[in-house]
């Protein structure tokens, strides 16, 4: 059930990464409001679930499979997007992930893990090429569907995107220094962007969601039987309100920076959804 109903009937909204658990929840949010949703997913088996959902509870979708490291991919289906719905009004830039080659193994580095051994992985074993998957597939990814789909935005001089950050993106998450970084430089470009599309009237604002248990991050975060893992514990313990999010947490959120009429003046704006985490000083 969405906290409060926005009117987006006529609109097309495009949302990357549509596929996963909390792009998929924002996809069927905005159906719900009557948009028209192209789903967006690496597999295209995960947007067809996503868009079987939305047809099933009454909405308009459809899945397409797009790969925002591809550039060509990101032409192909905003054409087809186009041929089937028309110009993309709403653009969501959920597509993101990271690489194990490119995620330290250990928090902190130790002497003794100057010398090589079997799963230990520190700054200096991450792989060139996990780093650049990690920057490809979160910001190059963002920045390359972003002028894809916002072109049509430009020609008709009204439109909305919002990005999707991470709460790594304030503060570096101990492991994950390409995607903090990566992550980093989503926000970044979030601001600038919306400076210099300011006067085109298309609005650029970016969610930066705290923790919320996804096929990403659920092996790193809980363990078999379901409880938190020492990280997920160790995550908990530093979010003020004890407990992960529910991607419907996020809905709110998404709807109000949608909305013309109650964000017609938010442009360049995190809004962090995250229980405190990020305003948690630890003490």
């Amino acid at each position: 059930m969405l906290p409060f109903k926005i009117d987006l009937s006529g609109k097309t909204a495009v949302v990357t990464g549509g596929g996963g658990v909390l792009c998929g929840a924002m996809a069927e949010a905005l159906a719900e409001c009557d948009a028209n949703v192209a789903v967006l997913s690496r597999k295209l088996e995960n947007a067809v679930t996503v868009a079987d959902r939305i047809i099933a509870a009454g909405g308009s979708a459809r899945p397409y499979a797009c790969d925002v490291t591809d550039r060509d991919s990101i032409v192909s289906a905003n054409a087809a997007i186009e041929a089937e719905y028309g110009p993309c009004d709403i653009l969501i830039n959920g597509a993101g992930g990271n690489a194990p080659s490119g995620t330290a193994s250990v928090e902190v580095m130790q002497p003794e893990h100057l010398q090589p051994a079997d799963g230990v992985r520190t700054f200096y074993e991450l792989e060139p090429e996990g780093i650049d998957f990690v920057f490809d597939v979160n910001f190059k990814g963002t920045v390359a569907a972003t002028q894809v789909f916002t072109r049509s935005m430009a020609e008709r001089q009204r439109g909305c995107v919002i990005n999707i950050s991470s709460m790594s993106a304030f503060t570096p998450l101990t492991k994950v220094g390409a995607y903090s970084a990566a992550k980093g430089a989503v926000n970044n470009f979030t601001e600038w962007l919306a400076v210099h599309l300011a006067e085109m009237n298309i609005r650029v604002n970016a969610i930066a969601p705290g923790f919320f248990l996804t096929r990403q991050n659920e092996a790193l975060l809980t363990n078999p039987d379901g409880t938190y893992s020492p990280r997920g514990n160790t995550i908990v313990a530093q979010t003020p309100m004890r407990r992960m999010g529910r991607a419907d947490e996020l809905i709110g959120c998404l709807l109000w920076l949608v909305s013309d009429e109650a964000a017609s003046f938010v442009t360049g704006t995190v809004i962090a959804v995250d229980g405190g985490f990020n305003a948690f000083g630890g003490v």
